[in-house]
């Protein structure tokens, strides 16, 4: 392995570690922690995914250019693109919909339950699945 394949390898298990540990451990616990209500979750969740997808948004940009300049195989190339799509979906069309929701929660009204929070779980089992399949065809690359 290269060492520019060795870099993208650790930003890909990176990336999938951020968003396995916000996305699958903290944002379900966040909301069974005593004293948390909806809005102090949601408050919370604002700025933990904030945070989280400003960090992704620059593994995947750097990851993109890092498989780039290392040449792997044409299906390790896929994958990265393939997480970093389904990032910029979530970011461009789910987000802003969870946003609108939540701007309401935190003004005190009552939101009905929108299906965009499960288009978000399913793009992001289908971008941890990308990014593990990144990882390990860059480690066999």
């Amino acid at each position: 392995m290269t060492p520019v394949l060795a870099i993208a390898t650790g930003m890909t298990f990176t990336w999938l570690g951020m968003v396995l540990a916000i996305s699958f451990l903290e944002a379900p616990l966040r909301f069974r922690a005593p004293g948390v209500d909806p809005q102090i979750g949601l408050g919370i969740g604002r700025l933990v995914f904030r945070a989280l997808n400003t960090v992704e948004a620059a593994l995947a940009g750097a990851l993109i250019v890092v498989t780039i300049i290392g040449a792997p195989s044409i299906r390790a190339m896929t994958a990265t693109v393939v997480a970093a799509t389904i990032l910029g979906a979530q970011l461009s069309l789910i987000r802003p919909r969870l946003t609108r929701r939540s701007d309401r929660i935190l003004a005190g009204e009552d939101a009905p339950r929108s299906g965009s929070h499960h288009a978000y779980v399913v793009l992001e089992i289908v971008k941890v699945t990308a990014l593990l399949t990144t990882g390990v065809l860059l480690l066999v690359t």
